[in-house]
């Protein structure tokens, strides 16, 4: 299920022969402290361990092994109310269709894990979403929904919706949000939102994992900062001249740039991370907020409570050549940007400040760091999980990827990812919890 080194599993069992060789007594005691407890102790003990611990030590003995599929068990693992993060590795490079790659935040090291058999099936199926411990693909070809647990194989696959005419242009945002399962029930509980539309006539569509069923399309109307008002125009730049080439959807917007090259600010995202979007709730509960990039590179945030949605300001002007992402940062909307000024490059973190209605810089990599990238042409994928930011960045031969520790603001790169020999290659990741209790 999952492969990567057993050196502290051949220090385990090493120990353990010592043991029942006549070794010394620390030895015994070290070894007998998990023996001696009994089955409720002993699993409450490992469902505390980091998940890939736990995997590491069921090769000890055939006791530990048969935990793992204990009822019991797996309610211990619920009770624990977070795990940190595995972030399941997209790209172009794949070792094989019947595997994924993932980076372990804990051990700081890469794994490659077993692909549920439907999806190898399906090589153009790509993640879109995450929450909790499961991870929603969707086909590129067909554009049907599967949600797996990555770390378990267990899967699911999700009706497709039935959009109506005018909604069906296209998808802007789809999000996922896990629930904690009630005892009584086996499944666990999830919803698949998805935000759809001619922008900017919007649409919100709920699959509920408890009814199998998607909910009625919600039309949402166009505000700014409060008050509803569909006639409402994004706003504009007076500062830089270009042209505004209008059609039914958005704008598509072109400049002249310094070079004097016509320079479009319609976006293209790699096709892993065209729906980058993130759900946000106040309470961590209700419908929240659902963000998302515009093709144009302004967020957008979609209040599902009050049916409406709205732009916040732009970051940087039309005539800056740039790339952004969104993320979630410490339960709140972060947005992270690769800028070039003076012949050098610079990436930030910023959150929008309420009261103050602007963008307020909250982090930067050290200029050492962020020069390499000058340019490139860099494309910048991030994603959030509480106080850590995994940032991809890639181009046509350069990809790097940067591990930011909020609480101790320190950027890392990580080495290379090599599988089989081979250096493997990525533009985007999803975060989740590798969840063993998890099952579909």
């Amino acid at each position: 299920m999952i492969e990567e080194g057993h050196s502290s599993v051949s220090r385990l069992t090493r120990k353990r022969k010592k043991m029942q060789e006549g070794g010394g007594e620390g030895d015994i005691i070290g070894d007998l402290s998990l023996e001696l407890l009994n089955q409720d102790l002993l699993e409450t003990v490992l469902s505390r361990l980091p998940t890939s611990a736990f995997f590491r030590l069921t090769s000890v003995c055939k006791r530990w092994r048969s935990v793992s599929t204990s009822a019991s068990f797996k309610l211990a693992c619920s009770e624990v109310p977070a795990r940190d993060p595995w972030f399941l590795m997209v790209g172009s490079s794949v070792t094989s269709p019947d595997k994924s790659v993932i980076f372990d935040s804990v051990d700081r090291n890469w794994k490659q894990l077993d692909r549920p058999p439907l999806l190898g099936g399906k090589p153009d199926s790509i993640p879109v979403a995450s929450s909790g411990g499961l991870v929603c693909y969707r086909g590129a070809l067909d554009g049907d929904f599967t949600v797996c647990n990555p770390l378990m194989g267990s899967v699911r696959e999700i009706p497709r919706p039935s959009l109506p005419c005018e909604a069906r242009a296209g998808l802007h945002a789809i999000v996922m949000r896990s629930k904690p399962r009630p005892m009584q029930e086996q499944d666990p509980l999830f919803e698949l939102i998805v935000v759809h539309g001619d922008f900017p006539r919007l649409f919100s569509t709920v699959f509920n994992s408890r009814t199998n069923t998607w909910g009625a399309d919600v039309a949402l109307s166009r505000r700014i900062y409060g008050s509803v008002d569909s006639n409402f125009n994004s706003d504009s730049d007076s500062d830089s001249d270009f042209l505004e080439m209008n059609n039914e959807a958005e704008s598509v917007l072109y400049f002249l740039s310094k070079a004097g090259n016509v320079v479009t600010a319609d976006m293209l995202r790699s096709p892993s991370k065209q729906y980058s979007s993130l759900l946000i709730s106040a309470d961590g509960d209700g419908s929240g907020t659902v963000y998302f990039l515009s093709s144009s590179g302004t967020v957008v945030g979609c209040d599902l409570d009050r049916r409406s949605f709205f732009e916040y300001p732009r970051l940087l002007p039309f005539c800056s050549e740039y790339s952004i992402d969104v993320m979630e940062c410490r339960g709140g909307l972060a947005v992270a940007v690769l800028s070039e000024f003076l012949e050098t490059a610079s990436l930030r973190i910023w959150r929008f400040d309420d009261y103050g209605r602007t963008w307020v810089q909250t982090a930067a990599m050290p200029p050492s760091m962020s020069h390499e990238f000058y340019g490139k042409k860099m494309d910048i994928n991030c994603v959030g999980s509480d106080d850590r930011v995994l940032i991809c960045l890639s181009s046509g031969d350069v990809y790097r990827y940067i591990l930011y520790d909020i609480l101790a603001e320190e950027w890392v790169e990580l080495p290379q990812c090599r599988m089989n020999g081979v250096v493997m290659e990525f533009s985007s990741a999803f975060s989740f919890e590798p969840r063993i209790e998890v099952s579909l």
